[in-house]
């Protein structure tokens, strides 16, 4: 069983933050099901969105790189979010920064 996305979304934020990140939820989607968007910020210009994935067997959540090369331009992203948002309004939008890079997400390759 999949974990309410409202209740992921908390834990991956308190998580994020415990671990030395600073973390904020810029949009709250459907609380049971919305699909879960991050943004990744090093604070020195390298920015990356992370995609929703299929689950794994177990149900956990995983995600994609949004964009073919590590690190992203941060209109590049506004605007595929903006996108995301017009074909579904109800996803969550996470900010976190952190210098490092470290995002504690499941990536697959896409």
């Amino acid at each position: 069983m999949r974990l309410r996305s409202d209740i992921w979304v908390s834990a991956y934020i308190r998580t994020f933050e415990v671990r030395g990140g600073f973390a904020t939820l810029r949009r709250r989607g459907a609380a049971e099901a919305g699909a879960v968007f991050v943004v990744l910020d090093c604070l020195d210009g390298r920015v990356a969105l992370f995609t929703p994935a299929p689950p794994n067997d177990l149900g956990e959540r995983r995600f994609l790189r949004a964009h073919k090369a590590e690190w992203a331009e941060s209109p590049d992203i506004s605007a595929r979010l903006a996108r995301e948002i017009q074909r579904d309004p109800d996803i969550y939008i996470v900010d976190v920064e952190r210098r490092d890079g470290a995002h504690g997400l499941e990536l697959v390759e896409g």
